[in-house]
């Protein structure tokens, strides 16, 4: 059985091309979703999958990185995948990892991707460097009400109170007046 798994990374982009491409590949059943391929976490559409999937059934993604941005999730799936008797394809990377070179092409692909990554954390890096160093960048705005805190501490109130009545974390609240 071909099980088809596509994946963007943010909710405003679309799985349309990835979904059709799998359903012209031959794919019983495709899952989705729209979250970061740089951890696995949190990816249950995979994780069903690779629960469900059997001896002899094939994984399709349309390109390794929808599968995984790192070369050790992508070994970690691939190992699950060969320890299960299925193998994985892509249709824009051709390679099957049935066979020695499909898993050598697999993992050549995978660390292409994690160096993608890289190189656009490390890009974005030099970006918000050089923006701080011109004065336009300066971070979300604070989401605690310094002020507030204070004046609820003063009126006796302990930090599980203030951090209900402001709906904030109650390590936050310590943060706040441990530097006061």
């Amino acid at each position: 059985m071909l099980y088809g798994y596509a994946r963007v990374s943010a909710t405003h982009q679309d799985l349309t091309i990835q979904i059709e491409t799998l359903k012209k590949f031959g794919c019983d059943v495709i899952r989705s979703e729209k979250i970061s391929g740089t951890t696995t976490e949190g990816r249950n559409e995979l994780q069903t999958l690779l629960d469900f999937i059997r001896d002899g059934d094939v994984l399709v993604v349309t390109r390794i990185d929808r599968l995984a941005r790192s070369i050790a999730d992508l070994q970690t799936i691939a190992k699950t995948l060969k320890d299960k008797g299925a193998s994985l394809k892509c249709t824009e990377q051709p390679f099957d990892t049935s066979d020695i070179y499909g898993e050598l092409t697999m993992n050549l692909l995978g660390v292409f991707a994690q160096f993608e990554t890289s190189l656009r954390r490390e890009r974005q890096m030099e970006g918000i460097a050089k923006a701080k160093t011109a004065g336009v960048y300066k971070g979300r705005k604070p989401s605690l009400n310094v002020e507030e805190i204070q004046k609820l501490k003063s009126e006796g109130l302990g930090a599980t109170e203030i951090s209900r009545r402001l709906n904030i974390g109650r390590a936050s609240v310590y943060r706040v007046l441990n530097a006061a």
